[in-house]
């Protein structure tokens, strides 16, 4: 297969296996992805399973013709992929593998060979010349062993990214990417979430227009769509709206009261409710969906004075993978020592950023009027920020809405006519509570300030502690004016017909702007509150938080000048200029401070 017209694939399908790794059940098969890249010196990318050396010795004779490789990259050593590395080497006894050191030690455990006399150990930012094709390699520790490496070529723009990106499933299958990547991801990879956010900063600052994976299909359209995807993923953040419920059942009485929560989930507004019987399911995918939606119910029994093996087992996969930053409900059944939500929550102690329900459901053998009672207490945590969303079971005078307004940080959206629009500001403060006013200050540089000025309208949406970094860099780093920041997105409208956040914020306020204050740089503008919701119990976000905990330490090593303290911008330079003004969030020089 053709990918550049330098670059081929020479990979192979595999329908012969039923467990990937002995465990993922992979009904559409795999795919072991290899690559030729054609140039003055050829080099071969990975090789393939033990199971297809002759097929893929096959496609690079058919790839290169009267040709001999020169070089063979091998960027990972799990078998899958590097099975065939001694195998290649004696068909092309000319050729040199190039690999991390880490790599060939490996290769002698695996080959009694570590090839010392034929070899190119490359590190960090290493590169090898083919030709036109200049490769420079990466290093991507325990993405997802610790020798794995990347290969960038800037000739073609193509990351050849191992691991990472991959899927289950062989190419000549169609079927949904993002199912089988998440699948693939948080079984293979999961637990190294900040190994892979490493990658993806360096990921950044390449020019990219093709990935090649080990797995799964090329990409080479919306790359965006893979990468936000994998950010979400590897910064353990929810990726849909929406409840999970995992549940063991003995006898049919705790799969009774998790019917009734799911009806009782889903009348209250509940976008999507995913149940799972841990004893049936595919328990990868159960796995896959903890991670992809921000609430997780847990319904077992008491057995053995622990829980059932099926909970037990579910749990520890989450807590193997870093499960954290979600809302846990917990639900115990048991006839005369229940102990299955003390167990569980126990299980769950180490993970962080989790929230329990203050109701725990309790069912002594099977329903009654208490734990039916207990259930609808659940459904109603669970679903009260569902339920302030919705216009028909909403709130819309809530004033405990303006408690949230603080030294905090908030989102303010507003509509030009054509499109939604959204800014980060932290000067909102209530004025006065009969009437209801507010005072929202903008600075005059942002598109937001002339939008409102026109409109007179704009929804304050106060961002709580679950906000991630993203956020900022999306309503806060961009021009609304050249940017549509809601593209793409299912939005959720207030009755003033602005947009408000789906996710972390925990209230928002629908302001009218009543009165207009000039401060030179910035405008003040006064106005009434038309609509207030709470959505969540969350802490709201503070300035000081977002500092400590949100933001990332600039990059400043080497340089000289002055950062923004509020999103990290640098300055290099001396002095500092007066009149300075952030182009990524509009602050001004009092929000500088010297790089020490």
């Amino acid at each position: 297969m053709k990918i550049t017209n330098d670059i081929r694939y020479i990979g192979v399908n595999d329908h012969r296996i039923d467990l990937f790794e002995g465990q993922y059940i992979v009904p559409n098969g795999m795919a072991y992805n290899s690559y030729a890249i054609l140039d003055e010196k050829t080099a071969i990318v990975d090789t393939v399973d033990k199971k297809f050396t002759h097929e893929w010795l096959d496609n690079i004779e058919k790839t290169l013709g009267t040709r001999k490789p020169d070089y063979l990259i091998v960027q990972h050593m799990e078998p899958d992929h590097a099975a065939n590395i001694a195998r290649f080497l004696e068909v092309y006894p000319e050729a040199t593998v190039v690999s991390s050191n880490k790599a060939f030690a490996m290769m002698k455990n695996f080959f009694g060979e570590d090839y010392a006399h034929r070899r190119i150990v490359v590190g960090e930012s290493d590169t090898l010349s083919l030709g036109n094709h200049t490769l420079t390699f990466f290093t991507a520790p325990m993405v997802h062993w610790p020798e794995v490496m990347v290969t960038y070529d800037p000739f073609d723009k193509a990351l050849f990214s191992a691991d990472a990106f991959g899927k289950f499933g062989a190419l000549d299958v169609e079927e949904d990417w993002a199912c089988e990547a998440r699948r693939y991801y948080f079984g293979i990879v999961g637990k190294y979430g900040q190994q892979v956010q490493a990658l993806l900063k360096k990921a950044a600052d390449l020019d990219i227009q093709t990935i090649c994976p080990a797995h799964g299909p090329v990409l080479s359209e919306n790359l965006g769509y893979y990468i936000n995807l994998y950010d979400i993923w590897s910064s353990y953040r929810v990726e849909s709206e929406g409840i999970m419920v995992a549940y063991t059942s003995v006898y049919g009485h705790t799969k009774t009261a998790v019917e009734l929560l799911t009806q009782k989930l889903k009348e209250k507004g509940c976008p999507k409710v995913v149940v799972q019987d841990l004893a049936r399911c595919d328990m990868a995918e159960a796995v896959e969906d903890a991670f992809r939606y921000g609430k997780l119910v847990l319904a077992t029994t008491t057995y053995n004075a622990d829980v059932f093996p099926f909970m037990r087992e579910f749990i520890t996969h989450l807590t193997e993978r870093n499960f954290r930053n979600r809302t846990i409900g917990l639900m115990e059944n048991g006839s005369w020592a229940p102990l299955a939500a003390k167990v569980m929550r126990g299980m769950l102690a180490e993970s962080k950023n989790l929230t329990f329900t203050e109701t725990t459901v309790r069912i002594l053998s099977a329903l009654n009027d208490d734990s039916r009672a207990q259930i609808e207490n659940m459904a109603n945590e669970l679903c009260r920020d569902y339920l302030a969303q919705q216009d028909a079971t909403a709130n819309k005078n809530d004033m405990k809405a303006l408690f949230n307004i603080g030294y905090g940080l908030y989102v303010v959206t507003s509509n030009d006519g054509k499109k939604d629009n959204g800014l980060i500001v932290n000067a909102v403060t209530q004025l006065t509570d009969a009437p209801n006013r507010v005072a929202v200050t903008i600075n005059k540089q942002n598109y937001s300030h002339h939008v409102i000025k026109q409109t007179g309208i704009m929804n304050v949406n106060c961002l709580d502690t679950t906000a991630p970094f993203s956020l900022f860099q999306t309503y806060g780093f961009q021009s609304g004016r050249s940017v549509d920041k809601f593209a793409g997105a299912e939005v959720l409208r207030s009755d003033n017909g602005l947009v408000f956040l789906p996710r972390h914020i925990n209230s928002f306020l629908s302001l009218k702007v009543e009165e207009y204050i000039d401060l030179d740089t910035h405008g003040i503008f006064i106005c009434t509150v038309t609509e207030s919701r709470v959505i969540s119990g969350n802490e709201t976000m503070t300035y000081t938080y977002y500092q400590h905990n949100v933001k990332p330490k600039p990059k400043t090593e080497g340089k000289k000048g002055y950062v923004c303290r509020v999103c990290g911008w640098i300055y290099e330079g001396e002095p500092l200029p007066d009149d300075i003004i952030c182009p990524l969030c509009k602050h001004g020089a009092a929000d500088f401070e010297p790089i020490q």
